[in-house]
């Protein structure tokens, strides 16, 4: 079965099995942390912004599912022992598999993991259902940073996310792949809403035009919700801290850029309260589209 089959038939069966969450279950928000296109800036996006929450009280795990590419793991100059794989297959607890990265952070890597979603036998399948509790009781968070554009591991972990947060540039191939993404998330009735975030402009006023013409053809062309959380200018320490495995908002914390993340993560937390059946969701998707 192709992956646009069963999108179809996820929108299907969300909309006639309504999840009922458990009477005084808690969870974390689940946040899929996506772009278009590669190279611009999504993962150093998601690694300061999964900081910056947790600097501001929240409890952060960052799942890195980008194919196995470790870029979290780079940015943040860590190498965890184990990943997903080692979870799935290597019978190691989800407390082994969690890093424990700075700032109180914590880092889960995907690696060859994510890939092996899609051939998960029963025993698996039961190993990925035993995150929940964790989830429930120790993150206020998920960070899911998926890979960029529209592959088949990209859309299971946008559709199986609660929230979406887009990253773009306000170049127009950025808006381009951008719309693409959002195109075919409206077309299967995934999600009718997502949040953007413009990096690399050069002032407000740029990332505002960014933001609108974006918001604009979603409402004409697609009925789909964009939401403008805000923007990061370009400040040079953002480079600067990918080259030297050093998160910005950690060595440049009075930066422009930093300053930024600190508007962006408050509006995150304030946009909406934490969701009780979130991750429950979040895994049973999964478990339901890489099948």
């Amino acid at each position: 079965m192709d992956q646009a089959f069963k999108l179809r038939a996820f929108a299907g069966r969300n909309s006639a099995e309504p999840h009922r969450p458990r009477r005084g279950m808690t969870g974390p928000r689940v946040v899929a942390v996506t772009s278009g296109k590669g190279g611009v800036g999504k993962t150093s996006l998601a690694v300061n912004l999964g900081l910056t929450l947790a600097r501001r009280g929240q409890r952060v795990l960052l799942f890195d599912a980008d194919l196995g590419l470790a870029n979290i793991e780079v940015m943040l100059g860590i190498t965890p022992p184990y990943t997903l794989y080692e979870f799935l297959y290597g019978n190691k607890t989800i407390e082994e598999v969690i890093y424990a990265g700075p700032g109180g952070l914590q880092v889960v890597s995907g690696g060859s993991g994510v890939n092996e979603l899609a051939h998960l036998d029963s025993t698996q399948r039961r190993r990925i259902l035993e995150l929940l509790p964790f989830l429930r009781a120790r993150t206020d968070f998920v960070l899911v940073d998926t890979g960029a554009g529209i592959s088949k591991n990209v859309l299971g972990f946008v559709s199986a996310a609660e929230e979406i947060l887009l990253v773009i540039t306000p170049e127009p191939t950025s808006l381009t792949d951008a719309y693409s993404l959002l195109k075919v998330l409206a077309k299967f009735k995934v999600h009718s809403e997502a949040r953007l975030v413009v990096n690399r402009a050069r002032d407000e006023q740029e990332a505002c035009r960014a933001a609108q013409k974006l918001q604009v053809v979603c409402g004409r062309f697609l009925d789909f919700n964009l939401g403008f959380l805000g923007a990061i200018l370009e400040d040079g320490v953002v480079g600067q801290g990918v080259k030297e495995q050093q998160p910005f908002v950690l060595s440049k914390p009075s930066s422009t850029a930093a300053g930024n993340l600190i508007r962006i993560a408050d509006g995150l937390i304030e946009g909406r309260d934490r969701s009780p059946q979130a991750a429950d969701m979040f895994i049973d998707r999964l478990l339901r589209l890489f099948r």
